[in-house]
């Protein structure tokens, strides 16, 4: 196991600081992908990767979204010769208490997908549960199974051999429509994902890069996508879930 986290970022200037501090006390390599912020978040950067020899940080030269910037870090961290990343927010939404519990689980099953299951609090918009709500029902019919629990958060531990290999293969999309389709298609290929309990917030005041119309659009499109994708993996799915029974 050599792990480290990737952590993509844009605008969030305010919180990264906090996020950076949590995560240091792990000594693992912390790879900040710059997803084409704001002044203010870039001189925030620069002196954070100053200040501590564990960050590596990279510059997108445009705002191409939180996928194209987790695909840049997991990409760089096969490159340093590392086996797994822990994809975690910079927006301090995620609860970094308990990430020993993750790289616990990723040591035990190294090949796979190790996912948190989101549990929120009075602070979740109710048209954000909706929408997760409506996203899961859809995963369900894609993968013709029940296995994953949630498919939107971002807190998770990538197995990046099997990882970088699908980002080489298919050309996914780049922005919120990355963290759900890139766990169906892994789970396509046979890796296994685990789920684990964890809190999520909305911090009063936080800054959401959600866009209601574009990205909305974006998922519906990759969802259907993944949908005809499923009918001809149906065979496949439908033989992998009879063994397990």
């Amino acid at each position: 196991m050599r792990n480290c986290f990737v952590i993509p970022i844009y605008n969030h200037h305010e919180t990264i600081a906090a996020t950076v501090a949590a995560l240091l006390p792990y000594q693992l390599p912390l790879i900040i992908v710059d997803d084409g912020s704001d002044l203010p978040t870039k001189q925030v950067l620069a002196q954070l990767a100053q200040q501590h020899s564990l960050i590596q940080l990279l510059t997108l030269a445009e705002n191409g979204g939180k996928g194209a910037a987790v695909t840049a870090g997991l990409r760089h961290a096969l490159q340093l010769g590392l086996s797994h990343a822990l994809q975690i927010d910079a927006d301090g939404q995620h609860d970094t208490k308990d990430i020993p519990a993750f790289w616990q689980l990723s040591a035990e099953q190294p090949l796979a997908l190790i996912s948190g299951a989101p549990l929120y609090d009075d602070s979740m918009p109710r048209s954000r549960r909706i929408g997760r709500h409506i996203t899961h029902f859809w995963v369900h019919i894609e993968t013709l199974s029940r296995d994953i629990k949630d498919s939107m958060l971002g807190l998770r531990v990538y197995p990046l051999t099997a990882t970088v290999a699908l980002l080489d293969q298919v050309k996914l999309g780049q922005r919120m429509d990355f963290d759900i389709e890139i766990m169906v298609r892994l789970y396509w290929q046979g890796v296994v994902v685990q789920f684990l309990p964890t809190k999520v917030i909305y911090p009063q005041g936080g800054r959401s890069h959600f866009n209601l119309l574009r990205d909305n659009w974006l998922i519906s499109k990759m969802h259907t996508r993944l949908f005809f994708g499923m009918i001809w993996r149906a065979p496949k799915l439908l033989w992998r879930k009879w063994q397990r029974v």
